[in-house]
């Protein structure tokens, strides 16, 4: 499945997982509020909330009700791990069956990078 295929809550979820793992929302740290990150990508505010639920439901984030969302403790951590799993299993086998079609060899291409 193609990134623009991809539902736009989803799309949102990994904007927002990219950044936490990148470091750009640390463990602690308030979250843009959903109209506020609404308004910076161009989204609907339910599909924002909808991604926020889902990391609320996977304990990603917390909610103090009337103040905002924080990063949970771990999340950077938990999102890597998932993440990482994911690409090794979904996208590394066909990365690697592509890469054979092309006579490309992984060695060589990180030497050169």
């Amino acid at each position: 499945m193609t990134q623009q295929s991809r539902p736009v809550y989803l799309r949102l979820r990994d904007l927002v997982a990219a950044a936490i793992m990148d470091g750009r929302y640390r463990e602690g740290e308030m979250l843009p509020s959903v109209r506020a990150l609404a308004a910076e990508q161009g989204a609907n505010p339910l599909t924002v909330a909808k991604a926020y639920q889902q990391f609320q439901a996977d304990g990603l984030i917390e909610v103090q009700r009337g103040v905002g969302m924080y990063v949970a403790a771990g999340a950077a951590d938990r999102l890597r791990s998932a993440e990482r799993s994911r690409f090794l299993d979904e996208e590394w086998p066909e990365l690697m069956a592509r890469m054979r079609r092309l006579g490309l060899d992984a060695a060589q291409l990180l030497a050169d990078a």
